[in-house]
């Protein structure tokens, strides 16, 4: 262990393309091993250091350690190398049809709006920045999008400003004019894809995490040499060349309990050799004895007309064990009832699943990237029914 952490300030806006050496040197592995932190916010700088130890030696071959956004609160670092990076970089590109000009609209101390970056670097790109300090707003699209290099031009979304960039015509217009806008970090309606789609918008899904260079599975096909499995409790394990060594100052960590592959969190299927995710092994709801999976409900709930966005968690009941709850952001001008909401729930789905509980938000609580914050809204509606 002959390498020390360096943490690495990401500042927001145009200013972020100042990191472009360090990243550079970074990925040829003539640098060193770097943990990426919010420049000017140093709340959070300090709670990363805490967890993750910049200053203190790391593994050789480690290039960049990422913070996982986590449902517990409590930050892990996971240990890239630069080899890992590149492949990512390269599968991405290759399955994309080629090297491009890449738009930053995602905070770059994350591993999505990092890898916008470090596929740039890669590319011999200079990135366009959208500036999201003080939150996305989709009317910069059009001047930043004109602004990008030809001859291919890609992005990377999540859901919720995919869903501000649909309200504004002038941003769904320019957003359809890139090769590809890869859309990851949560769960993506499929209500919400249609529309894009319809819009002439080339929406790619992508799915992966921090452990895995980020999304290495592209509308459910895995990039080039990432390997896919489903184990017996229907839980995604993911392997190949973009997985990271294991968190760091956690070498025992189950998660990577197995040689060579991630144990993810997420229940899946294969079908017809696509990848389709169930949910979160570790949000499940237990209620009356049955099993509910959150995002199951929230598929279902998102066809209503009068629903924009959902969220579906668990609140305490001392009769049911868990009250499966839902979270609404209505469409302007609705206010939906919960027994509309519970019989269109019940003509897809058995009606344990539909919710006992509903709550009206003028939007839902989120963490890392664009993630709904599950946690936050259990925290804030438990009470004794």
């Amino acid at each position: 262990m002959s390498s020390v952490l360096q943490a690495l300030p990401v500042p927001t806006g145009e200013a972020a393309a100042a990191i472009l050496p360090s990243l550079e040197r970074m990925l040829a592995g003539t640098g060193p091993a770097l943990l990426p932190v919010p420049a000017g916010d140093a709340r959070e700088t300090a709670r990363l250091a805490d967890a993750l130890r910049p200053g203190e030696p790391i593994d050789d071959g480690v290039a960049l350690v990422v913070a996982t956004s986590g449902t517990t609160g409590v930050p892990k670092g996971a240990q890239l190398s630069a080899s890992a990076l590149r492949a990512s970089g390269t599968a991405t590109h290759d399955r994309l049809g080629g090297p491009g000009s890449w738009l930053l609209t995602l905070p770059a101390h994350h591993i999505a709006g990092m890898q916008v970056l470090l596929r740039a670097v890669l590319a011999g790109t200079d990135p366009v920045v959208v500036d999201v300090s003080a939150g996305f707003d989709p009317t910069a699209l059009p001047d930043a999008i004109a602004r990008m290099s030809g001859p291919r031009r890609y992005t990377s979304l999540v859901p919720t400003q995919l869903v501000k960039v649909l309200h504004d015509p002038g941003a769904t217009a320019a957003l359809a004019e890139l090769d590809a806008v890869l859309l990851g970090g949560a769960a993506t309606p499929a209500p919400l894809l249609a529309r894009a789609r319809a819009a002439g918008i080339a929406v790619v899904r992508t799915y992966g995490m921090s452990e895995t260079c980020g999304g290495c599975v592209y509308d459910g096909i895995p990039l080039d040499g990432v390997r896919l499995l489903i184990g017996d409790d229907s839980r995604v394990l993911l392997g190949g060349p973009t997985l990271a060594s294991g968190y760091r100052g956690l070498p025992e960590h189950p998660a990577f309990a197995e040689p060579g592959w991630f144990r993810t969190d997420d229940a899946g299927v294969v079908e017809d050799g696509v990848l389709r995710i169930l949910g979160r092994l570790d949000e499940a709801i237990s209620t009356g004895g049955l099993t509910v999976v959150p995002q199951v409900v929230e598929a279902a709930l998102v066809t209503h007309p009068d629903v924009a966005e959902v969220a579906v968690f668990a609140v305490p009941d001392t009769r049911l064990g868990q009250r499966v709850t839902a979270a609404i952001v209505p469409v302007a001008g609705q206010t939906p009832t919960l027994d509309a909401l519970r019989e269109h729930v019940a003509r897809t789905l058995d009606p344990t699943a539909a919710p006992r509980e509903l709550h009206l938000l003028d939007a839902l609580p989120v963490r890392g990237p664009g993630k709904v914050d599950r946690r936050a809204l259990t925290a804030l509606f438990s009470s004794e029914p």
